[in-house]
């Protein structure tokens, strides 16, 4: 494909993440009007399509020509933003890791309660997914599958994370229910928890966004966080 003209020459320095304005859902880029982007806004617009692209059920590996047609560049025009196709999916996963950790820590801040912790930041990730269905794509793997290893390995880190912050907060609840395990009781309900998020994504992915994440949760929770 041939370069297109000068809207597409973007200063160095882009670095700007997606979501900067502090709005946690990464909504897909709007019609180009073809103006010269604001230094930043080329970076997050490709990142924006790529996640637009992804929300498509059914959708196969995303290609770097149709991520270009669709923003209506060349693909050289891409590579000034980013190495690579994994430094874009990068990019999104950077986005998710920003987002979700930012308010599970200010869940454990606020609220005194390990089991209502626990269940915050539940809900917190599966409403994530919801509102970003091509992320949530991103977080269970499918998008991944033909990419770099490094990047599936890297949202195994996430939930490792995710399962680490819900251990933390259910030990406190057991010590303080007086449980003589409360380490063991922590580790357990942490990992069921952690498996019923990842479950619940896969199950959203695969159903082609149909089946809510959030779908019957807080009689789930009261199942699972006694």
């Amino acid at each position: 494909m041939t370069n297109r003209p000068d809207e597409d020459e973007q200063e160095p320095g882009d670095e700007a993440p997606p979501g900067a304005d502090g709005d946690h859902e990464l909504s897909p880029a709007g019609p180009s009007t073809r103006k010269r982007p604001k230094p930043g806004e080329r970076r997050i617009q490709i990142l924006q399509t790529l996640a637009s692209m992804l929300e498509q059920p059914g959708a196969e590996r995303v290609t770097t020509a149709a991520l270009a047609a669709r923003l209506d560049v060349s693909e050289a025009a891409l590579y000034r933003h980013f190495a690579s196709k994994a430094q874009m999916f990068e990019g999104l996963i950077e986005f998710i890791e920003t987002s979700v950790f930012t308010l599970t820590n200010q869940i454990a801040e606020r609220e005194p309660s390990g089991r209502v912790q626990a269940r915050k930041m539940v809900t917190l990730l599966l409403q994530f997914a919801e509102k970003n269905p091509g992320m949530a794509r991103v977080m269970v793997g499918d998008a991944l599958v033909f990419e770099h290893d490094r990047l599936v390995a890297r949202m195994g880190q996430f939930f490792d994370r995710v399962e680490s912050q819900l251990r933390t907060s259910l030990r406190a609840a057991f010590d303080a229910s007086g449980s003589l395990t409360a380490s063991v009781d922590a580790n357990a309900a942490a990992s069921v928890l952690t498996a019923f998020v990842i479950g619940r994504l896969q199950r959203y992915a695969r159903s082609g966004f149909k089946r809510a994440p959030t779908e019957h949760l807080d009689a789930a929770l009261n199942l699972l966080v006694a």
